[in-house]
């Protein structure tokens, strides 16, 4: 008889109330849970990844330069925040470190469209004879130049795009071409 009686009261607990509002409540969380599992499919995409080596090429020189240098771009990315650094391709493993001090661009990664601006160096921007060391670079050359740089990302390897030099009346047009992390600038030096 005991036996009968604790289980009428345990059958009381679950009654069509509380299983219709269990039942409610967890289909309803089970519904919300795909409604937003279905949008983060169908609109919210992280963007591309970028190389993190690219070696520009110049469309013409910079009118600040007798001869412009062939610079690679260090590219830093967080989703869609980009850091950036322009290293001369010549000396890319010995200076890169210096560079990476003195140059330094920041900007965004929006519609497949990469935005860069900063400040660079003269001498990273110009091709300075390699007989001048850090130690001996003139003021004027070791002065900060903003630059902007504005990429459109396609699905070809080499990206096309445009740098601004403050001092240039005009945008100058770039080529980035991707580069391995361990390659030299072979590449660009052909150019």
């Amino acid at each position: 008889m005991f036996k009968l009686h604790s289980f009428s009261i345990t059958m009381h607990h679950f009654n069509l109330k509380s299983l219709t509002f269990y039942g409610v409540a967890i289909s309803s969380v089970l519904l919300l849970f795909k409604v937003v599992t279905a949008y983060g499919e169908s609109n919210l995409k992280a963007p591309p990844a970028m190389k993190s080596r690219y070696g520009l090429v110049f469309n013409e020189k910079f009118p600040i330069c007798e001869k412009s240098n062939v610079l690679v771009l260090n590219i830093q990315q967080s989703g869609i925040y980009l850091n950036g650094f322009l290293l001369p391709a010549s000396s890319y493993t010995k200076s890169s470190k210096l560079s990476e001090t003195t140059s330094s661009l920041t900007g965004r990664l929006e519609n497949r469209q990469l935005s860069l601006s900063g400040k660079a160096p003269r001498y990273i921007l110009c091709n300075l004879s390699t007989s001048q060391t850090q130690e001996n670079i003139s003021q004027k050359d070791n002065s900060s130049i903003p630059v902007n740089i504005q990429i459109q990302l396609t699905d070809k390897e080499d990206l096309r795009g445009e740098i601004n030099v403050t001092g240039t009346s005009k945008a100058i047009g770039l080529i980035a071409i991707p580069q391995k992390e361990n390659e030299q600038s072979e590449q660009s030096n052909s150019h």
